[in-house]
C-alpha cells in the first residue's frame, strides 16, 4: 500500500480546495511573502492555461508550485531550451526553477600539455 502524502498534516484534496490566502499560512516564509504580494500577471496566465491544457512551455522559473499544479507537465526554460518537469506532490512550495538546472556539470579531465611543468611528461594520446 502506498503511503498517502501529507503537507503540514493536510491531504492533497484539502490543499486543492484552499484559497491562496489559506494556503499561504502553511507555506514557508518566502513563499508566504510572495503570495501575500500577489501573483504576477504572467503567473496568473500560467495557472489559467494549466486548467485547460497539460503540456505548457513557460519562462516563469520563480513561480511557486501550488496544489492545483500537481500531476501536470510543464516545460520550463533553462536558458537554452525547455526542460520537461512533471509536477509531483513533494514539489509543492518550491519554485519551478529549482527543478531545471541552468548549468551543466563540469567533468574535468587531465591537464593539457604545457599547463604545468609536470604535464610535459603526460601522454598526449
Amino acid at each position: 500500500m502506498a503511503k498517502e502524502y501529507l503537507y503540514q498534516g493536510k491531504k492533497l484534496e484539502e490543499l486543492q480546495e484552499m484559497s491562496l490566502n489559506e494556503l499561504s499560512e502553511i507555506l514557508p516564509a518566502a513563499q508566504r511573502r510572495k503570495l501575500k504580494r500577489g501573483l504576477t500577471d504572467n503567473e496568473k496566465k500560467l495557472l489559467k492555461k494549466l486548467e485547460k491544457k497539460n503540456d505548457i512551455k513557460t519562462h516563469e522559473r520563480q513561480m511557486i508550485i501550488l496544489p492545483q499544479m500537481v500531476g501536470k507537465t510543464l516545460r520550463v526554460h533553462c536558458g537554452k531550451s525547455f526542460e520537461m518537469v512533471v509536477i509531483q506532490e513533494e514539489m509543492m512550495g518550491h519554485a519551478l526553477g529549482e527543478f531545471v538546472l541552468t548549468r551543466k556539470r563540469t567533468a574535468h579531465n587531465a591537464p593539457g600539455v604545457g599547463a604545468t611543468k609536470s604535464s610535459s611528461s603526460v601522454s598526449v594520446r
